[in-house]
């Protein structure tokens, strides 16, 4: 194999033309991204760098000359298309890239609402470091922030606009916060954190429009009659993943570009990472798409390695997630099923939610708790046997189980 073109120049594409050049791929490394900005790491843009705590340099992966040294060149620019065929990649310039082995890391953008004045001014959606400069600027003079939806970004956002003196609403169409990947149990132990630092938490509520005066947002309105003032309004619904260009060259695509264990598309010369690779859980075997920085980093090592030519198992890493909320850190070590039962261990500042079902540990919520998540991680990788009544023994330590 003499070229490898990567298309997305996020974690999981940066990490894949790196991951290359440490594996000692000597093809051509080809890595494409939509932004004029040396490819950087995204999630200290809804904290450390909107607190100011983190510089812009320091966002990035490497240095420019990093690029050079391994002899990874890098373009930008939109990909207007891949001929499958040919196995090229057309530019907006008329350019064209030939390749080997296409690896697609195109990401996810935020979803968007489909509500009168959602296109005004100071109605953001934070995902670039363009976006964080946007909501940063405008901090600075804000007094009444809203932000609609209690996911990840929504409450680590509100968490950083509490430190620029905003009063904060978070609404969302939910019965509690982080609803969608939290049990119940630290789910509430969250929103009583938000609520006791002064944070509105709107829950069960529909936004219905924005309210608009010459040209600007400045009040969310909702379904049940509210008027929220607002001088910055931020979106965080989600994310949808960036499928278009596999859609259009006619690649199999459901709730993401559908790979196999190995990350291969239904055309063995792509591959595709990241947010929108759709790929076999190793636990059920059922098709999931997971949004994360460890699953995309991981991913990506595993297809380098394989296009170096190494020898790389199905792709079975334990998925691992985080999100730093004032002074709160959650740290989560696999994935929760609907019918998992739940077992608490510690207090309301720094406790361990045990996700457990058909008698195995399948998930473990850890705040402020980083050693347990460091347990989890390697307990899950093994699939542990437990129940929820040894759990709750008060004799019960989770690292017990690592060392029997």
């Amino acid at each position: 194999m003499s070229s490898v073109v990567i298309i997305g120049a996020g974690h999981a594409g940066f990490q894949c033309a790196a991951a290359l050049r440490q594996q000692a791929f000597e093809g051509d490394v080809t890595l494409i991204g939509d932004e004029g900005h040396l490819p950087y790491q995204r999630p200290p843009l809804s904290k450390g760098y909107l607190l100011g705590n983190v510089r812009k340099d320091d966002l990035a992966f490497r240095a420019a000359d990093f690029f050079d040294t391994h002899r990874i060149r890098r373009l930008t620019g939109s990909v207007e298309g891949i001929d499958r065929t040919a196995q090229r990649v057309h530019l907006p310039s008329g350019e064209t890239v030939g390749y080997d082995h296409l690896v697609l890391a195109t990401g996810s953008r935020p979803r968007s609402l489909a509500l009168p004045g959602a296109e005004l001014d100071h109605v953001i959606a934070l995902q670039t470091l363009d976006d964080a400069d946007r909501l940063r600027d405008a901090l600075r003079t804000s007094t009444h922030t809203v932000v609609i939806g209690a996911g990840f970004i929504g409450l680590e956002f509100a968490s950083s606009a509490r430190s620029f003196g905003s009063e904060v609403s978070v609404v969302d169409v939910a019965d509690r916060p982080m609803a969608r990947v939290l049990s119940r149990q630290a789910s509430e132990l969250f929103a009583d954190y938000h609520r006791s630092e002064g944070t509105q938490l709107l829950m069960q509520t529909q936004v219905e429009a924005f309210e608009r005066t010459e040209g600007r947002a400045t009040a969310v309105l909702t379904a049940d009659g509210r008027r929220l003032p607002a001088d910055l309004i931020v979106v965080g619904v989600g994310a949808v993943p960036n499928c278009e260009l596999a859609r259009q060259c006619g690649l199999a695509v459901d709730n993401g570009v559908v790979v196999d264990a190995s990350h291969v598309t239904s055309d063995p010369c792509i591959s595709a990472i990241g947010d929108i690779a759709q790929f076999p859980h190793a636990r059920t075997g059922k098709p999931i798409r997971l949004e994360s920085v460890q699953n995309a980093t991981d991913q990506a090592r595993a297809v380098a390695s394989r296009l170096a030519g190494r020898v790389v198992p199905p792709y079975a890493a334990v998925p691992w997630f985080w999100s730093d909320q004032g002074a709160f850190k959650l740290q989560i070590a696999g994935l929760r099923p609907e019918h998992a039962e739940h077992v608490l261990i510690g207090d309301a500042r720094s406790f361990s939610v045990l996700c457990v079902a058909d008698g195995e540990l399948c998930a473990v919520e850890s705040v402020n708790r980083p050693a347990d998540h460091m347990i989890a991680r390697k307990l899950l990788g093994k699939r542990t046997p437990l129940t929820p009544d040894q759990a709750l023994h008060p004799a019960f330590f989770l690292k017990t189980l690592a060392n029997p």
